[in-house]
């Protein structure tokens, strides 16, 4: 090269300048997706390969091999190797959450085992893959050249749903990247509608539809706020946890059963940090673990005997991976340049690109319309002139000569509309004279004998008017913008219909974020919580109501230990409204409150979960009362339900001791729980009640003796107290029992050898407080001490626990009823050495009114609807 063809340049700006093009060619061209159809050029191109290759979801799979081989042959130049990856992505069904692509072999696993080599794989398109490309074929977008202009590929797909926003993705750029979360199909479809429908919609208006994101694997995100700041600007963190619940096996012996990983994490990496914390005395608690996966994460850790659960789980939560954060950056290609995007920016790039396709299509289809009807409305012509076009045809020596003779017949336009024509071939009016066009005169010319008839002339004035109003719709959608978006919401919709799948990851908020309710329905629950402990909440409207004497509703699957001998019953049933709280109270005197709608939720005949899942009890913890507050709010929407005004909290317990604490101590409660009442050592809560300040109190003991006084002998105390004396036992008695007088009730009593009766209130005369109390049993060695005392109507069924296990159900209108100083009826017959332990009014399983038997069987399954039980007289 000769000298004067050499230009000296600066390296510095040649450099720079070659360092931004090359930028700019990943940003564009390779790392970010674009968001109109939410793909990546390398996802886009393999898509469209396999729409080459026919591999639609009805067709057979074929190797991957091929696919990457096609796409890399003909629209991505960088080889097989890095192709498959892509490919591989797509196809996974933990990665994606609602995949474009059905593959078939070992495509991986969400352990982080790599796929088998692409010669072994194979794959096809999702129907979702599809619809990708819907519409692909009629001019819908762009196409430019492929690499070495032998072919040509589209700039964008047609994405008939919002891939960008469902599907989300990662890419890393020069100097930036991007991350965005995926969300749930039909809560995107239902935004995109919302914003359509209402162009100036507010972020809380979409976030009404749009809940958070939605991951491909099961993960509880934690976290409003983070959500809104990503929402709004694009970028935000939140927090992911997996879900974990603690069981018990026969032994006793505790387990923490990890039953999910947040999105991300890999379960084998998982298992290995937790065996190090292990391994380095960090995690002292574990005995064991043991991984039972298959589909679905079941990964079991053995606790040693002196582990307390909770705070192994509060471990896992903090030093592993149980829970991981993730950030948020809304970053894509919109109108070739890049842009970080809002929620409500990305929706308005996708309604502006299905706005495009919708007219582009609509475009097209007119074309395609107006020529059909050009060449029909020539066939019409020519049969109303049939004689002159067969004498042309027929004189004519050649088919040129033909064509030409029949391009230069005219006639007069008022003869084509006399025919009902009306005429789309504008260009070949001249004046009143009509002339066929060349493609009309093609079409004349390749009609067949068999169309002339009569039948076939009428087919073809059929298909004229189809095509005809086909063409003013198709018009009408171009003229109206409101038409156009119309077709939008209803092509969203089909698909929604179709291919939506239920939300998969919950969302909790933080504390001191928008409270929950503002976000959940107040619907009406049933609550239920049995004997052995396991809760749940079904909606009201799973218990139809019945009428007298049917046979009632399946109410829970009860634990059972043998055949025909039941283990566990429903104890408590709260009729209530999803934003009402529960009060938990412990034997050991802790306090712990529950929102309604944080219970766990399950079908009428769902057995329900565990409440050492739901609380955060300590080992020695027993529930030994239950309570049930309506949330109650003041004029301006406030929550007042602690209010000063709303009554009391009266406790009991074994020692005698009764304590009276205003409801609105406890507003200032705590998920790890607060102390309700002051215990001594050897000391338990036995009953708590709420009352209004004015009712009426009875005390049992052991020993048979009762105490009834007045609630306003016990003064107001705090919950950091113990109490005051209720009843004075002696030194082997202790308190069995607390009740409320009630009008319409009578007092139950029932002692260890199987006997018990019922006994009006009016025969316990009212005392003060701190007495020794009157006999309420006569106890002998033929009756026993007393094991339980509760308030009772002729409605109430009971439950009967003895000490072997056995459940025992019977009426309460079935035992007598009787003086204070009566030994009772028996209840049920007891085995050698067996004795009565508890007793509890139970909700009942049906209505017994047509079976004499049914007392004492205890097998009983169907459990009726008790909707009207309040949890102030059943919480034992």
């Amino acid at each position: 090269m000769s000298e004067e063809h050499i230009k000296p340049i600066n390296v510095a700006e040649e450099l720079s300048k070659s360092f931004l093009d090359y930028s700019m060619s990943v940003i564009i061209s390779r790392a970010l997706p674009d968001v109109r159809d939410g793909l990546k050029p390398s996802q886009r191109r393999i898509l469209y390969a396999m729409r080459e290759l026919n591999l639609a979801p009805g067709k057979q799979h074929i190797k991957c091999a091929k696919i990457c081989g096609d796409t890399s042959g003909n629209y991505h130049p960088h080889g097989e190797s890095v192709i498959y990856p892509t490919l591989v992505n797509m196809g996974q069904k933990w990665s994606m959450r609602d995949t474009l692509i059905d593959g078939q072999g070992n495509f991986g696993s969400v352990e982080g085992d790599p796929p088998a080599a692409m010669r072994y794989t194979e794959a096809r398109l999702t129907h979702l893959g599809m619809a990708m490309m819907d519409d692909l074929d009629k001019d819908t977008v762009d196409f430019v050249p492929n690499y070495d202009e032998r072919l040509t590929e589209p700039t964008v797909l047609p994405a008939a749903f919002p891939n960008f926003l469902v599907n989300g993705g990662t890419g890393i750029a020069v100097g930036m990247a991007t991350n965005l979360a995926s969300h749930n199909l039909g809560e995107v479809v239902d935004a995109i509608c919302a914003q359509i429908d209402n162009p100036d919609i507010t972020l809380p208006e979409l976030m009404e539809h749009v809940k958070g994101p939605d991951f491909a694997v099961p993960t509880e995100i934690r976290g409003i706020r983070g959500i809104e700041e990503y929402f709004r600007t694009g970028r935000g963190s939140m927090r992911m946890r997996g879900k974990m619940e603690i069981q018990e096996n026969e032994a006793g012996r505790s387990f923490i059963i990890i039953r999910e990983v947040p999105y991300g994490v890999n379960r084998a990496t998982l298992q290995e940090r937790i065996a190090e914390l292990v391994n380095e005395k960090t995690l002292t608690g574990i005995s064991g673990m043991r991984d039972l996966s298959d589909e679905e994460t079941r990964i079991e850790i053995e606790l040693k005997r002196d582990a307390r659960p909770q705070v192994v789980m509060a471990q896992l939560f903090k030093l592993t991976q149980m829970e991981t954060s993730f950030s948020v950056n809304m970053l894509a290609i919109h109108k070739n340049r890049p842009k970080q995007l809002s929620l409500k920016e990305g929706i308005d790039a996708y309604i502006e690109h299905r706005r495009e396709v919708v007219v582009r299509r609509t475009r097209y289809l007119l074309g395609k319309a107006e020529e059909r009807a050009e060449l029909l409305e020539a066939f019409l012509l020519a049969l109303g002139h049939l004689d002159d076009f067969i004498k042309i045809i027929r004189s004519s020596k050649n088919r040129d000569e033909a064509r030409e003779r029949l391009a230069a017949y005219t006639f007069p336009v008022a003869t084509a509309e006399g025919l009902g024509i009306l005429i789309r071939s504008q260009a070949s009016i001249s004046g009143d004279t009509y002339t066929f066009s060349e493609r009309q005169v093609n079409a004349i010319l390749e009609l067949r004998l068999y169309q002339l008839t009569g039948m076939e002339r009428d087919k073809v004035k059929g298909e004229y008017d189809e095509v005809i109003e086909n063409i003013k719709d198709l018009m009408d959608i171009l003229a109206r913008e409101i038409r156009v978006l119309t077709i939008i919401k209803d092509e969203l919709r089909v698909i929604k219909d179709k291919y939506a799948t239920p939300r998969r990851c919950t969302i909790v908020a933080e504390a001191g974020e928008v409270a929950m309710e503002d976000l959940i329905a107040n619907d009406a629950m049933i609550v239920t919580l049995s004997h052995r402990g396991y809760i749940k909440r079904t909606p009201s409207s799973e218990y139809r109501l019945q009428g007298r004497g049917g046979k009632g509703l399946k109410g829970m699957e009860t634990r059972q230990t043998k055949k025909d001998e039941a283990d566990d019953f429903i104890e408590h049933l709260f009729s209530v409204q999803a934003h009402d709280y529960l009060l938990f109270f412990t034997n050991t005197g802790r306090m712990y409150v529950e929102r309604v709608y944080q219970l766990p939720e399950g079908s009428r005949t769902a057995m329900g979960r565990s409440i050492q899942n739901v609380l955060n009890l300590k080992p020695e913890e027993k529930i030994a009362a239950l309570l049930r507050l309506e949330r109650v709010t003041d004029e301006n929407g406030n929550d007042i339900t602690f209010r000063e005004e709303a009554g009391f909290v009266f406790f009991a317990t074994r020692s005698g001791k009764v304590k009276k604490t205003a409801l609105n101590d406890f507003r200032n409660y705590r998920q790890a729980g607060i102390n309700a009442i002051n215990l001594e050592e050897g000391n338990e809560l036995i009953g708590v009640r709420l009352t209004s300040g004015s009712d009426e109190i009875i005390l049992v003991t052991h020993e048979g003796l009762s105490l009834r006084f007045h609630e306003e002998d016990a003064r107001p105390l705090g919950r950091g107290t113990a109490g005051v004396m209720g009843i004075r036992p002696s030194e082997s008695d202790f308190v069995i029992g607390l009740a409320l007088v009630t009008e319409g009730s009578t007092l139950l009593v029932a002692s260890e050898n199987g006997l018990g009766k019922r006994t009006s209130f009016e025969e316990y005369r009212k005392q003060s407080r701190g007495g020794k109390g009157i006999i309420t049993m006569k106890v002998t060695d033929k009756t026993g001490p007393v094991v339980g005392a509760v308030t009772v109507t002729e409605e109430d069924e009971l439950m009967l626990m003895t000490s072997t296990g056995q459940s025992i159900r019977i009426r309460v209108s079935e035992i007598r009823e009787t003086g204070r100083n009566a030994q009772g009826v028996k209840l049920l017959t007891l085995k050698d050495k067996e004795n009565l332990q508890d007793i509890s009014i139970v909700i009942p399983d049906g209505d017994d009114s047509t079976s004499d038997d049914s007392a004492g069987d205890g097998t009983e399954d169907d459990t009726e609807s008790n909707t009207g039980d309040s949890g102030e007289e059943t919480a034992e």
